[in-house]
């Protein structure tokens, strides 16, 4: 079952056995708010254990674009098409947001970044391939840090 994220009146719903519970819900509350703001969208959550198909399409191309398996227990995924761009969402127990952009026509606008909600620390897979991280400020999620690669394969 989808739940729509509020941005106005952020909940933890989902995201409870994180230690950083309210900063993901945060980072989850600024995603819905771009999708409303850009595009007019509502941003759903669906659990992970009812999302599979979802978690192995994000999984895949981790494994074979950058060798990248994550320890961290996946907690809920979103997965939606707006315009010409397919839209992926994997939010992690350890704090940590996964999403693939996916161009359907453009193979030049691909890829997948990464988001750190605040008070977590950079995950040892991430690491490892020595991500640089931005830093953002956001009123939903405090200081966000980002980071992204670009996607060379077909998925």
């Amino acid at each position: 079952m989808s739940t729509i994220v509020d941005f106005q009146n952020v909940s933890t719903a989902g995201l409870e056995s994180s230690p950083v519970a309210e900063a993901l819900a945060g980072l989850r509350a600024n995603e819905a708010r771009y999708f409303m703001n850009k595009y007019k969208h509502e941003f759903t959550v669906v659990p992970a254990s009812d999302s599979q198909e979802t978690l192995d399409y994000v999984n895949r191309i981790l494994k074979e674009e950058r060798g990248i398996e994550f320890a961290a227990k996946p907690l809920e995924t979103s997965r939606f098409q707006v315009d010409n761009i397919d839209w992926t969402y994997v939010f992690y127990e350890d704090g940590l947001s996964v999403n693939v952009l996916y161009t359907i026509d453009d193979p030049k606008k691909r890829a997948v970044g990464f988001k750190l909600s605040e008070g977590m620390e950079v995950p040892r897979e991430l690491e490892e391939k020595k991500f640089k991280f931005a830093r953002q400020k956001s009123k939903l999620a405090g200081t966000i840090r980002g980071s992204f690669f670009v996607i060379k394969g077909e998925y």
